[in-house]
């Protein structure tokens, strides 16, 4: 069954997990182990556990996880001396003294260096083994904690491209809703102006009408009356 968990995380877990972290980077574990011991404690998945501890916890611990490394190694060492045979570097037992006749002393000092020149270069071979294996697990350590950090990088990653996406779809939906105003608005501007014109030659015609039916009520006068028009854009007769 999968452990999922939404709420945030408190600072008694950030605690937690840099404490189990450290300890299994000092006990010579992987960091996938504490995770899933952190996950198993707070019931959250292993990723959550990992991709907190990449992208907040981690830069808080620089000097503790340098200090756990540092713990480590010098475990390994220690363990690397301990299992190593005693025999190799133990000092060569000195023979009893014997009386030789001179043929006999001059054979057993040709042989005695010989001897003595094999013991140390078997016992300075031994060493390299030990100090290969640890380099090698170090290594595998640094590419699983390489991978994790690039694991942690690739999930934000996925959350901005995710994030750009629906802004770039967004602003898509907002261009076009600009679009459809700015057509709608050149429409309502149309109308207006033709509105406009209407209103006009109403205007006009209605001007014409008021002429003739003042000049059919004075058929009598010679002078042609005057007028003028008023704010409302009405024509009002002028006064002599």
């Amino acid at each position: 069954m999968m452990k999922v968990r939404q709420d945030a995380w408190s600072e008694e877990d950030d605690l937690l997990l840099a404490e189990t972290v450290l300890r299994h980077i000092r006990e010579g574990s992987t960091q996938l182990k504490a995770f899933d011991e952190v996950g198993d404690a707070l019931n959250r998945t292993s990723a959550a556990c990992g991709f907190r501890w990449n992208a907040v916890v981690r830069d808080k611990y620089d000097d503790a996880i340098k200090l756990a490394k540092k713990h480590r190694k010098d475990r390994k060492r220690q363990l690397a001396y301990q299992s190593k045979p005693v025999a190799a570097y133990s000092a060569p037992q000195q023979p009893e003294p014997q009386l030789f006749k001179p043929a006999e002393a001059m054979e057993s000092a040709s042989v005695t260096p010989t001897v003595a020149s094999v013991t140390p270069t078997v016992a300075s071979v031994t060493p390299p083994p030990a100090a290969v294996t640890e380099e090698k697990e170090i290594t595998l350590k640094d590419v699983i904690r390489f991978l994790q950090k690039m694991s942690g990088n690739g999930y934000q990653e996925s959350l901005l491209k995710q994030e750009n996406e629906a802004l770039k779809l967004k602003n898509n939906e907002l261009t076009e809703k600009v679009k459809n105003l700015e057509a709608h608005l050149n429409k309502l501007q149309e109308e207006h102006q033709i509105i406009e014109e209407d209103y006009q030659s109403i205007i006009q015609i209605m001007n014409r009408a008021r002429r003739m039916a003042l000049l059919e009520e004075e058929p009598e006068e010679h002078h042609s009356p005057k007028f003028r028009m008023d704010k409302n854009g009405n024509l009002e007769k002028i006064a002599k």
